[in-house]
C-alpha cells in the first residue's frame, strides 16, 4: 500500500477487505457519553506491533530525515474477527461535571463586571489623586522609557486579586499534617501589606496540602533513618550528579523507584516543576508535535513551549478529539511541507490537580498504539494516592507499565518529599542522563530528602516488614469515598472521579469564594480556593485535598461546617439526587495486621 493510500485509510475513505466506506462508517461504533461504558472499538488498526516503524523516542534526527513511510500503514477488521479495542479493565470511572443552573453562570459573570466597574472607578480616582496608589510605578525620570508596568496587564491585579488577597499566602509555622499552626496576619491598607499580630491560630484542619498518605510527619521513630543519612551525608550536596555529587544513596533510589514501578530503569530530580519542564525539550524538538491535554500542569505547558515543538490542544479527555488530530497528523504530516513527523507525543497527567479527574488511559493507550505515537503520562498527584497497592493510574486501570513510553511523578505529595522522577525503558533513561538539563546543570538531591523519599517508598511497598504503608494507602482510598459520598449527599456540585482525593466544590461567584475562604479560617479550618485566571471565568472553586492522616472525626467536623456554610451562602447548586445510603468501605484482598 502506498503512503497515500495509507492516508486515505486512516481516515476510512478506501475500501478496506471489500468493505464500501459508506459501510465502513455505518458499522463504525462510537464512543459512548456513558461514563459506565468506554468501551472503544476501531474498524482500521495499525497492521504492524506497538513499536514497529516508530522512530526512537530519544534518538536525534537530521532536519531532513523523516519516519518510515509505512507508519501510517492500517489494516481492517471485521467486525466479528478478534476484538483489538480498550480493554475495559476492572476499574471504571465514575466522573462528575455536573453544570450548574444558568442563573449561576449570569451572576457570576455580573459580580466580575461589578467588580471591574468599581476597578475602573478606582483607577480613575488614583489617577487625579483622589486615592492613594500603591502599585509600583516609573520614576518621572524614567517616564518616556518602554514602561517596565503595563497598565492594563495589572488591572486584575490591582482591583480585583488584592481585593482578596488575605486568602493567598498565609504563613504557616507547624508540620503541614492534618492539622496546623497558621500565624495570625492583619492589613491596615486593604490588603496591599499584612503585618503579623502574635497571635497563632492552633490546631487548624489541614484540608488543602497534597500529604495524601500522611507521610509528612515528624514522628522520631519513623524519621530515625533520616536523621542518620543527615548526620552522615549533611544537608547539601553542593555539586551535581555528573560532577562528585553522586551519591550512593542516589543510585539506591532509582533502583527502588524502577522496581516499585515495574520498569527497566528511572532517574530522579530535585525538582518536580523541572522534571516536566527540563526534560521535554531532551525528547521532542523542532519537526515534532505534542498532543496535550487542555488542562495539563503549567510545567507541562512551559516544557512543551520550551521543546520548540509544535503544540495541538486537545479536550480534556476528550478521545473524539485526540484521535482527530492524531488522524490528521498522520495523513497531512507536517504544515507547508507535508513531511511527518519525526515524532508525535500525547502528553497527559494521572490525575488533573484542579478538576479531579482521573485520565482516561486505556483508551488513550490503545490510540496511541494506533496512531504509532508516544505516551508521556504524569503521575505527579497519581503515584501513591490511587491504585490497590499505590501504583498509581496504570495499576488502577490494570494496563501494562511498557504501553506508557514516559512515566513521570513527583515525590512531593505522596511521599512527604521534595523532587520527581522519569521512569521507562533503560535506554531512555540513559539518553536523559546526558541530554536533560535538569540533569546536568542542576544540584544533586538533598540526602534527607532522598532518604525520606526511600523510607515512604519501602513502607507502600511492605519492604520495611510493616503494613503501615498499605494501611495508608486503604484509609485514603476510605476517607476520599466517605468525603465525597457526603458532599454528594449534601448538595455541593463536586468535580472528578470518585477514587480521586483531589475534591473541588464548586463556589462559581467571585463573593462566595471570599466569603467562603475566610468562614472556614473563622471555624479553624484551612482550605486552598482558586479562581480566574487559574480556573474559567464562571468556575471558581475550593480544592480539598484528602490524606490518609485525617480522622474520621476531622472529616466529620469539615462536613459539618461545609453543611452550614453551603446553606448560609447558598452554595449547594447540584440538582441531583443521591441517596444517603452508601458502602464507602474499600474492599482489599490483604488481611492487615491490627
Amino acid at each position: 500500500m502506498t503512503r497515500a493510500a495509507a492516508a486515505a485509510a486512516v481516515n476510512g475513505k478506501v475500501n478496506c477487505n471489500g468493505l464500501k466506506s459508506e459501510e465502513i462508517k455505518k458499522n463504525h461504533h462510537h464512543h459512548h457519553n456513558n461514563n459506565n461504558n468506554r468501551e472503544l472499538q476501531y474498524l482500521c488498526l495499525p497492521a504492524s506491533g506497538p513499536d514497529e516503524g516508530r522512530q526512537p523516542l530519544f534518538s536525534q534526527m537530521g532536519p531532513g530525515e523523516e519516519l518510515p513511510a509505512h507508519i501510517g500503514r492500517v489494516r481492517c477488521k471485521q467486525r466479528n474477527g478478534p476484538w483489538t479495542g480498550v480493554a475495559s479493565g476492572q476499574h471504571r470511572n465514575q466522573e462528575s461535571f455536573e453544570q450548574a443552573p444558568m442563573y449561576v453562570a449570569v451572576m457570576t459573570y455580573l459580580g466580575f463586571g461589578i467588580v471591574t466597574l468599581f476597578g475602573y472607578l478606582r483607577d480613575f480616582l488614583r489617577a487625579v489623586g483622589l486615592e492613594k496608589c500603591h502599585l509600583a510605578q516609573e520614576r518621572e525620570e524614567q517616564k518616556e522609557f518602554v514602561p517596565l508596568y503595563q497598565d492594563f496587564e495589572n488591572f486584575y491585579t490591582r482591583n480585583l486579586y488584592m481585593r482578596v488577597r488575605d486568602n493567598w499566602n498565609r504563613p504557616v509555622c507547624s508540620l503541614p499534617g492534618p492539622v496546623f499552626d497558621l500565624m495570625e496576619r492583619v492589613s491596615d491598607d486593604y490588603n496591599w501589606t499584612f503585618r503579623l499580630t502574635g497571635r497563632t491560630i492552633h490546631n487548624a484542619i489541614n484540608m488543602g496540602s497534597y500529604n495524601y498518605l500522611g507521610f509528612a510527619e515528624n514522628n522520631a521513630d519513623f524519621l530515625k533513618t533520616v536523621a542518620d543519612k543527615t548526620r552522615q551525608y549533611g544537608v547539601g550536596v553542593c555539586s551535581t550528579r555528573q560532577e562528585i555529587g553522586n551519591l550512593k544513596i542516589h543510585e539506591d533510589l532509582e533502583k527502588l523507584v524502577a522496581s516499585f514501578l515495574g520498569v527497566e530503569s528511572s532517574m530522579t530530580f530535585g525538582m518536580g516543576f523541572a522534571t516536566n519542564s527540563m526534560n521535554i525539550p531532551a525528547l521532542v524538538g523542532k519537526g515534532c508535535l505534542i498532543l496535550s491535554d487542555e488542562l495539563n500542569h503549567t510545567s507541562l505547558i512551559l516544557g512543551a513551549r520550551l521543546s520548540g515543538a509544535t503544540i495541538r490542544v486537545f479536550k480534556h479527555n476528550n478521545m473524539h478529539s485526540l484521535e482527530k488530530m492524531l488522524r490528521e497528523a498522520v495523513c497531512s504530516g507536517q504544515p507547508r511541507t507535508h513531511r511527518p513527523w519525526r515524532k508525535i507525543l500525547i502528553m497527559v497527567e494521572g490525575i488533573y490537580s484542579m478538576e479531579g479527574s482521573v485520565v482516561r488511559l486505556p483508551e488513550i493507550i490503545a490510540l496511541k498504539k494506533k496512531y504509532k505515537a508516544y505516551l508521556y503520562l504524569d503521575e505527579a498527584h497519581s503515584i501513591g494516592a490511587v491504585g490497590p497497592s499505590g501504583r498509581g493510574v496504570t495499576e488502577l486501570f490494570g494496563v501494562n507499565q511498557a504501553d506508557v513510553d514516559v512515566m513521570m511523578g513527583t515525590f512531593t505529595k505522596s511521599f512527604g518529599a521534595a523532587g520527581g522522577y522519569i521512569a521507562g525503558k533503560k535506554e531512555l533513561v540513559d539518553y536523559l542522563r546526558s541530554h536533560s538539563h535538569s540533569a546536568v546543570y542542576s544540584s544533586a538531591m538533598s540526602p534527607p530528602v532522598t532518604e525520606q523519599i526511600i523510607r515512604a517508598m519501602k513502607c507502600i511497598m511492605g519492604k520495611d516488614g510493616s503494613t503501615e504503608g498499605i494501611k495508608r494507602i486503604r484509609q485514603l482510598a476510605e476517607n476520599t469515598r466517605y468525603f465525597r459520598a457526603r458532599l454528594k449527599e449534601m448538595g455541593f456540585i463536586i468535580y472528578g472521579n470518585d477514587d480521586s482525593p483531589v475534591v473541588p466544590i464548586l463556589l462559581y461567584m467571585p463573593g462566595k469564594v471570599v466569603a467562603f475562604a475566610r468562614e472556614m479560617l473563622e471555624r479553624k479550618i484551612g482550605v486552598v480556593v482558586v479562581g480566574f485566571p487559574a480556573t474559567p471565568i464562571t468556575e471558581a472553586r475550593a480544592r480539598f485535598c484528602l490524606s490518609a492522616a485525617h480522622t474520621r472525626a476531622m472529616l466529620d467536623q469539615v462536613l459539618h461546617h461545609l453543611n452550614e456554610l453551603g446553606d448560609a451562602l447558598c452554595l449547594k447548586f447540584s440538582r441531583r439526587k443521591y441517596s444517603s445510603r452508601h458502602d464507602l468501605r474499600v474492599e482489599t484482598d490483604l488481611e492487615l495486621d491490627s
